[in-house]
This record gives C-alpha cells, sequence and structure tokens, in this order.
C-alpha cells in the first residue's frame, strides 16, 4: 500500500509540473520532446513500446540492467515505416547449460528481434498509429503482439495501447479477437517455450489474455530531462523466472515511473522503478547512417583550360596524364588509347570515388587539358581486369557543363553509359601491373552462444595476386592468428540419429589450432564472355575450410536493377591439422566430447541466385537476393538476403538460410541467418576511397545453411552496372 501512495505521488507531481510549464510556455521557448528508448530497445515508454520510432537512419545501441534481466540491444530505423530491433537478454542466476565443462557460467541469454510498423502518420485530428512485434522468432521467453496509438500536446506525449502475451498478461480486457474466433482466447504461454529457439510462433500471434497499457512522457523546461509515466499492461503471472519457481517477486505496482537524461546529443542515460519492487537502469548512445558526413583531404578539381593541346605528345607527356588521371581521378593503373582524332580511351578501375560523377568530371577535365583534342572521352571501368562499363564523354558538351554554360548543367548531360565495345585505336601508355599485393586487419566473431557470449579471434591477412594476361590470375592469403577465444568453442552434436557433416562447426580447430594458416590459394579465369554475360572458373584452395573447383556465370546488363547467376563447385574438406591437406576419412573423433563426426570428404554444392535492386518509393536503396540450392552439409534450400545503403554509404543487411535440415537436426537457432554492416572508409578516414570495412554477426555457428566462400563474386565485380556498394 505505501509503494501504491508513493508511486501515486510521483503521477501528481508528473501532471502538476507539466501544466505548471505548459502554461508559461510556448512552442518556440519550450526545449523539444526527443522521444526515448525502452528497457528492451526500440522507442518505447519502459516496458511497454509506443507508436513512436526515430529518424530514418538512426541506429541506438544500448543495455538496461534489473534485478531479473540484463538486456543487450541495437535498434535501427530501416525505413522512417520501419524499426527493427535484435537483442541479447542475459537471466542472472541461470546457466546456460547445466554442464559446466561445456558453458562454464555463461548465463542463459534469450536471442530476439523485433519489429514495429508505422499504420498511421500523426495528424491534427489522428494519432500515430503502429503494430509491432516483440522477441520475433526467439525462444517466447518475451514474445507479444501490440497495437498502439500516440498523440504529443506540445511537451507532454500521451500513449494508449493494446497488447498481446508478455505485453498484455495482465488480461484487463477481454481479447477483442475471441469475437472472432474462439481460438484467439487462449494462449500457450511456456509449455510452448521452444529452447531451440529461431522460429515464429505464428500459432501465438494475438492470442490469450489481452491488455491495455499506456502512459505519458514529459519533456521538462529544463532540456536534458524527460520524465516517464506507464501503466504496464503484464503482471507478471507468465514470467520465464516465475513460472520455473526461481527467485520471483510478486508485482506490487502496475505503474512504472522513469526519468531520461540527455548526456550529450548522443549518449542517453536513464533509471526508473517498476512494478513497485525494482530499480531498473540504462544507457544508450546513438548516430545516424543518413547523416554521417565526409571530411576529405583531396586534391582539388583542376581548372578547365582552352589552350589547344599539341596533336603528338611525348612519352613523359603521355606517363603524366596517366600519373594524373590515378591520382586526381582515383582509375588505378590506366592504360590510355588514342584513336586520331576521334576519341580518348582509359580503360582503369575506380578505387578513389565512390561518386561516379565526380570521378568521370575529374578525368575528362585532365583529358581537355593534357591530351590532343578529340570528339569523345570513353572511360571504360574494369575490375579484376575485366571491362564493366564503357562511359562515353562528350567533349564540347563536357566543356558546356565545366564552365556552366546553362543553368542546371550537369555532368550527366554529357555522358552516355554503356557495356564496353572493342577498344578502338593504339595504346598511348600502359601502367597497369601483373603484381599486387596487400596486407589488412582480420576480424571474425559470433554473439551469444552456449558457450561464450562474445566470442572473436582478431588477426592480420597478408595478400598477393599475379595476373598472367587479363583473365587468367593466381592469388592467395595468409593470415596470423594475434588473439581469439573460439577455445570455448565446444559444439555439442545434436542428439543422437542425426548425421550432420561438420563443416563449419569445426571453426575451433581451424582458427586455435593454427597461429598461421592459408586461408586460399586459388587460380581464377575470368572474363566478359559477351555484353551482357560474364564467367569466372576457379581450382585451389577456395576458403579456409573447403578447397576444390567450380564455376560462375552472370547475366547483368548495364543499367538493369536486376541480375541472374549460377555457380556449381565440387569441393573437399580441409584437414585444420594440415596446412594442404584435406580429410580422407568421412568418420573422425573429437577427443574433447568422445564421440565419432562426419566431415565432407566430397560434395557438390551451387546455387541460383536472383538479385533484385527494388525500385518501389517505399523500399529505397535496397537490394533482395534470393538463392536457391545445394549446401556444404548436403541439405537443400534457399537463401534470402536482404539490405539497405543509407544516404552516408552505409550498408547494413540480414540474411536468413532455410533448408530440409529440421530444427532438431539444425540444434538451437533452427536455421541458419546473420547480419552484417558495411562501413565505407571514406566516412572513416580523411581521404576518398571506394574501400569497404565489413562487419558480420553470426548468432550461432551450426552446419545447416551454409555456403561456400571463394575469391570473386561475379555480381560485387560488375557493381558499376548498376551501382549498390560503390555508390
Amino acid at each position: 500500500m505505501a509503494v501504491f501512495y508513493f508511486t501515486k505521488k510521483i503521477f501528481i507531481v508528473v501532471v502538476l509540473a507539466f501544466f505548471i510549464s505548459y502554461s508559461h510556455a510556448d512552442d518556440f521557448s519550450y526545449p523539444t520532446l526527443h522521444h526515448s528508448n525502452s528497457d528492451f530497445g526500440g522507442v518505447g515508454l519502459m516496458q511497454m513500446p509506443t507508436a513512436r520510432m526515430h529518424q530514418e537512419g538512426e541506429l541506438t545501441l544500448g543495455a538496461s540492467f534489473n534485478q531479473d534481466y540484463y538486456n543487450y540491444w541495437l535498434s535501427l530505423q530501416l525505413f522512417p515505416w520501419l524499426e527493427t530491433t535484435i537483442r541479447y537478454t542475459q537471466i542472472p542466476d541461470f546457466l546456460y547449460n547445466t554442464n559446466e565443462n561445456f558453458s562454464g557460467d555463461t548465463l542463459r541469454t534469450d536471442k530476439g528481434i523485433d519489429i514495429k510498423i508505422r499504420l498511421l502518420k500523426e495528424s491534427y485530428w489522428f494519432p500515430k498509429l503502429a503494430i509491432g512485434l516483440r522477441d520475433l522468432g526467439g525462444t517466447g521467453v518475451f514474445d507479444g503482439e501490440f497495437i498502439v496509438a500516440n498523440k504529443q500536446f506540445r511537451a507532454i506525449d500521451f500513449t494508449l495501447g493494446l497488447g498481446w502475451g508478455y505485453i498484455g498478461q495482465r488480461g484487463n480486457i477481454k481479447n477483442p479477437l475471441c469475437a472472432i474466433n474462439n481460438k484467439y482466447c487462449y494462449r500457450d504461454y511456456y509449455s510452448g517455450y521452444n529452447p531451440t529457439g529461431g522460429i515464429l510462433e505464428t500459432n501465438r500471434l494475438f492470442k490469450g489474455n489481452s491488455a491495455i497499457f499506456g502512459g505519458i512522457e514529459y519533456q521538462t523546461p529544463f532540456s536534458p530531462l524527460q520524465l516517464k509515466l506507464e501503466y504496464d499492461g503484464n503482471d507478471y503471472s507468465q514470467d520465464y523466472r516465475v513460472q520455473r519457481g526461481h527467485d520471483a517477486r510478486i508485482q506490487r505496482s502496475p505503474f512504472n515511473i522513469g526519468i531520461v537524461y540527455q548526456v550529450t546529443n548522443w549518449a542517453t542515460a536513464n533509471i526508473s522503478y517498476e512494478r513497485g519492487n525494482m530499480v531498473s537502469f540504462g544507457l544508450s548512445v546513438n548516430t545516424n547512417f543518413n547523416q554521417l558526413k565526409s571530411s576529405w583531404l583531396d586534391e582539388p578539381i583542376p581548372s578547365i583550360t582552352t589552350t589547344p593541346t599539341a596533336n603528338q605528345l611525348t612519352t613523359e607527356q603521355w606517363q603524366q596524364l596517366a600519373q594524373d588521371v590515378e591520382n586526381i581521378a582515383g582509375y588505378k593503373n590506366p592504360t590510355i588509347y588514342q584513336n586520331s582524332d576521334s576519341s580518348i580511351t582509359v580503360v582503369a578501375e575506380q578505387v578513389k570515388y565512390r561518386d561516379r560523377d565526380q570521378a568521370q568530371l575529374r578525368a575528362g577535365i585532365l583529358l581537355n587539358n593534357q591530351a590532343p583534342a578529340v570528339e569523345e572521352f570513353k572511360i571504360v571501368e574494369t575490375v579484376a581486369n575485366q571491362p564493366i562499363t564503357e562511359t562515353i564523354l562528350n567533349h564540347q558538351q563536357l566543356l558546356q557543363v565545366v564552365n556552366n554554360d546553362y543553368i542546371g548543367s550537369n555532368i550527366t548531360d554529357s555522358r552516355t553509359t554503356a557495356a564496353p565495345q572493342d577498344i578502338q585505336g593504339q595504346p598511348m601508355i600502359d601502367l597497369n601491373q601483373n603484381w599486387y599485393v596487400g596486407i589488412a586487419p582480420t576480424l571474425q566473431q559470433s554473439l551469444g552462444g552456449s558457450e561464450g557470449f562474445y566470442m572473436f579471434n582478431v588477426g592480420v591477412t597478408a595478400s598477393a595476386d599475379y595476373w598472367f594476361n587479363n583473365h587468367v590470375t593466381v592469388g592467395g592469403s595468409v593470415y596470423l592468428n594475434l588473439y581469439d577465444t573460439y577455445d570455448k568453442f565446444k559444439y555439442d552434436v545434436p542428439p543422437d540419429g542425426t548425421h550432420n557433416k561438420r563443416v563449419r562447426t569445426l571453426v575451433r580447430q581451424y582458427i586455435t589450432d593454427n597461429t598461421l594458416r592459408m586461408n586460399n590459394l586459388q587460380l581464377t579465369w575470368l572474363d566478359q564472355v559477351s555484353s551482357d554475360w560474364y564467367a569466372q572458373a576457379y581450382a585451389g584452395y577456395l576458403e579456409v575450410m573447403f578447397g576444390g573447383v567450380g564455376s560462375e556465370v552472370l547475366y547483368r546488363p548495364v543499367g538493369s536493377n536486376w541480375a541472374l547467376g549460377l555457380d556449381i563447385n565440387y569441393v573437399k574438406q580441409r584437414d585444420p591439422h594440415s596446412a594442404f591437406g584435406f580429410f580422407k576419412d568421412q568418420t573422425q573423433y573429437d577427443d574433447q566430447l568422445g564421440r565419432p563426426y562426419e566431415v565432407q570428404t566430397g560434395i557438390t554444392t551451387g546455387n541460383l541466385t536472383v538479385y533484385y535492386q527494388p525500385q518501389w518509393q517505399w523500399l529505397p536503396n535496397t537490394l533482395l537476393k534470393v538463392s536457391a540450392g545445394r549446401y556444404l552439409a548436403e541439405d537443400t534450400g534457399i537463401t534470402i538476403d536482404f539490405s539497405k545503403q543509407f544516404d552516408s554509404g552505409i550498408i547494413t543487411g540480414a540474411f536468413i538460410t532455410k533448408t530440409n535440415m529440421s530444427a532438431e537436426e539444425y540444434g538451437e537457432g533452427s536455421f541458419n541467418k546473420g547480419f552484417y554492416l558495411s562501413i565505407p572508409f571514406d566516412i572513416l578516414t580523411v581521404k576518398p576511397s571506394t574501400n569497404r570495412a565489413n562487419i558480420s554477426w553470426l548468432p550461432m555457428t551450426r552446419d545447416g545453411g551454409q555456403l561456400l566462400g571463394h575469391k570473386y563474386y561475379l555480381y560485387n565485380l560488375t557493381d558499376s552496372r548498376n551501382p549498390q556498394h560503390k555508390r
């Protein structure tokens, strides 16, 4: 009772403070209300969600802690209408596995994905309306659904919603869907708990108890400070800890109160008093992928000159032109051809500017200033010595654009882009090289495993390539392992009766048993076999775990928003205890687990893949890849990969792979899935670059749905035909 009166007093103070400040402030003098995050991640109150969302591109990383749960989450506003959240929840006093020799003191960790979809924008008369799912495809610990509305009046934002599952367990209102069908009146809560997770329990959506929830979020006159008051839709009678009779705490009050403090414009701290008997606190940091800007130390764009250039250049002049085209326009090791007074052609890879307008404008000015006078400048952009696109710049129109002879002039007015044609003219200078070497840091990681919440290895990869001609190359890389935690990885084979090949779950042996290892050593043939077709064939040690032979073909017209590819491979599994050897015997023995297992001693694998860049307004700058085929553990199925590029060039994506391997055979996680982030170097450094840093998160390392890796991927090589990664 004392707790109830304390909560009631806080509520009265918050309401009085609002009305006092509201009566003395106007829209110009009052601080702006910036909506904050819930304990579970994503914009919300404390335990309950709201219909509010951040700006498109907003990335928020945070954590919240109380006596019962530790939440670690990452939220991304993927589109103006879609909020996504990935969350890991650790449960204190519950071990991941009762066998301490297997998982040690690792706490039980629940992985969940939340989505929230905007249904209606807020207007003068109508509230903002959203629908969402919590713990989508998780183990069922926190799964729930909701419909929620929000309406803001100056400094205060009102929330009213209807929840099911974990969000509506209070049951203060009869489930309205029961009027449609009685099946919605009952929800199988934790007798249906799925320890493997990874499966969307559609048979439980919007079923069982439902509850009205709501609250207010108030922006105080002190701009960094916000207050929250929430009526919780959950009474926690079906909570995971309660159901297991472990340290159960009965809720004493349905009201939760909280304080949010904006530490800086990129960091927020919060503390709340919840359930009438629990303190929760959290911290989050944020940035916006659309608003990240680059600041470069770059060579200035050269000024245009009208002084005629000599019809014939010396070798030194051609050499200087080629070097300027590389250094100022970013075309690496160019070869330059001249076809009398008709055209000059530059053949090279663009390695500096993701903005091709910038690169082509610079190259056009340099050719105008330093090359003999011709009618057209041609730029054949290559990757891995293969011609990808040919851009033709009309010389006279280019001069008009550079000189701003008319309003709205743009480099696109002077160019056409098409599939490369046979090069006309004589080579005047050739800087192309046969040898390429490089060195780069390497990070591999996985999250949420039973043996350890975070496992990783970090090292250095040195690579080298030699080109015999424009079509045949041999290349490889060596990895030096500096530090790793994969000694914790003790994968346990799924229940007896399954015969999965151990393809990726041998990762510990490949990483920890070899401080220095050969990642790959591959002989490759590449060619543009026709205007819209590319092909490659390869053989050797294709990746860390597999070697063999394979081929790939790709159909991709210039400017098309779709492409079609097919790869076929025959591979064997490399022996992690041998630098160059392969497994000879299919049955091996695991000393740690004390049982035999099977490896892959020969398999034909491959996929047919459709690539599609949607042109729909509600899915801007996205790429969808759908692959179907056979995977390394001899399972067959489909992979769906979806990615989004933001204004800064950052790409975020996720994939799922579902095969004919059952959830029981696959093990924890039920099917293969992962997330990735691709960050352009030029927003991390002070120099423009087309290179990227790639980071991936794999919730589980398992054997089902595993694709083969190899050195070149034709779709990535031909990116400039309809730019995605180099845009």
